[in-house]
């Protein structure tokens, strides 16, 4: 468990290490930087490198640990819908979540298929917040594989944003995340797609969430839009939302 400067959640917990890269939204990858930089510093967890699916058994027993009622970011540094994570490991890391109802337990996959596929052998408690990472309009489909699920709360992170996303599916949609690249060679997120993405959530009523615009200093850059910060969360215990979207 780690404390977390993500500004969406509180905390960070990774039961797997490792990934692999399957769209564009990976090219500089945060994960990918923070393994050499963790392996080079001696963290036993890291040895391996990115490139490696590693599962983590003592980990699982941490949630059962924290005190107080927690936000918790789960694979920070991993995707647990990746086809090397076994079936049986992601049932134990929802058992944790499972039995630890008073934390909010946030995933994100770029994986949408397999957490299609798996859905059915999950148990989905509410407190399980389950999203999917879409960075343009070629990945759209992750939206309808992560509605076909029976996450309670399910919502969308748009980041980082690298091309325009015009009619997007909200039906369903709990929440919905934006934010532009960071890094030595960031690609540039223009202005007007967030603000289109903006209107969409305020049309649907769907909570939203401006993390940052990026950049080579993304701390300079900022996470204003329109002269104020965007930090809406879901409305936890909603009622279904109208079937005419």
């Amino acid at each position: 468990m780690a404390v977390s400067t993500i500004e969406w959640t509180e905390m960070t917990w990774n039961p797997t290490t490792g990934c692999s890269k399957v769209s564009q939204g990976c090219k500089f990858c945060y994960a990918e930087i923070m393994t050499r930089r963790l392996k080079a510093m001696g963290q036993l967890k890291y040895q391996k490198g990115f490139n490696t699916i590693v599962e983590h058994p003592k980990t699982l027993q941490e949630p059962y640990k924290w005190k107080g009622s927690k936000t918790v970011f789960v694979n920070s540094m991993s995707d647990l819908f990746h086809e090397d994570v076994s079936l049986s490991f992601i049932k134990k890391v929802f058992k944790a979540m499972n039995d630890n109802p008073q934390h909010n337990f946030q995933l994100l996959t770029k994986r949408s298929e397999r957490l299609k596929k798996l859905n059915k052998h999950l148990t989905w408690s509410a407190n399980i917040w389950m999203g999917v990472s879409v960075e343009d309009a070629a990945v759209k489909f992750r939206i309808k594989d992560l509605q076909s699920t029976s996450a309670h709360i399910k919502f969308l992170s748009l980041e980082p944003l690298i091309g325009p996303l015009k009619r997007i599916a909200l039906k369903n949609i709990d929440w919905v995340i934006v934010g532009g690249e960071s890094g030595f060679r960031p690609r540039e997120m223009k202005e007007e797609w967030v603000q289109n993405i903006l209107k969409q959530c305020n049309d649907k009523s769907v909570p939203f969430f401006f993390k940052q615009w990026g950049g080579k200093n993304k701390k300079a850059a900022g996470r204003t839009l329109n002269g104020r910060t965007y930090d809406e969360m879901p409305i936890i215990g909603k009622k279904e939302k109208d079937e005419n979207y």
